[in-house]
């Protein structure tokens, strides 16, 4: 596995947010976007690092793997919490860490989280919704359907938000639905940056990590 290409935006805080980008996304989108800049602007006691993951890492399924042992590891061992974030397919790809691995995660940020294919929320449906369903072995084994699972008691802090006219809203409010109402928004707008950024905005609102 080739080393992960990541871009921190670090300024000693005790408390450090993984960003995991969406598909055709680079590290970069979140410091050009104001991401970065909100976050100092605000004095937020969090440093940042935003993670390269291509599609041909996460379809080959290392991603999660090299995340965890190659920047979450580390990061465990230098903050008092980490929190794990991203948007759209980076947004889903936190909820499958947080699953898999509860213990390297600390809190999520989940920004118009992607919420899978259309036979995962199928299925799901089909068994009654996400509290009747009971996963067989065939979709434990699943990155998705094991996400879906850990949604139906999620036990860390979270933010999560997408835009009302986004064109998987119905399942990103699947998934907002799990949190409680006070960490969960709905911005006006589609799958773009000015709604991610306006969410990003009420994800420091919420103080977790004021100054």
């Amino acid at each position: 596995m080739n080393r992960l290409r990541t871009l921190d935006a670090r300024r000693g805080a005790d408390s450090l947010l993984v960003l995991l980008p969406g598909a055709y996304m680079r590290p970069e989108d979140f410091r050009d976007a104001g991401f970065f800049a909100a976050a100092e602007r605000r004095q937020a006691r969090l440093d940042l690092v935003a993670v390269d993951l291509d599609l041909a890492t996460i379809s080959g399924g290392g991603a999660l793997t090299a995340l965890a042992d190659q920047v979450l590891a580390p990061a465990r061992a230098g903050y008092r919490q980490v929190w794990l974030g991203g948007i759209s397919l980076g947004g889903l790809l936190a909820l499958c860490q947080a699953a898999d691995d509860p213990a390297t995660v600390d809190g999520l940020c989940l920004i118009a989280p992607y919420p899978g294919s259309r036979l995962t929320r199928r299925a799901i449906d089909a068994a009654g919704g996400l509290d009747a369903w009971q996963p067989d072995a065939a979709q434990q084994a699943d990155p998705e359907f094991r996400a879906w699972n850990w949604l139906r008691g999620p036990d860390r802090p979270a933010f999560v938000g997408y835009g009302a006219d986004d064109r998987f809203a119905d399942g990103m409010a699947a998934i907002a639905g799990r949190f409680p109402e006070a960490v969960r928004r709905v911005r006006p707008g589609g799958h773009e940056w000015p709604v991610w950024q306006a969410l990003w905005e009420d994800f420091l609102d919420l103080g977790h990590f004021s100054a």
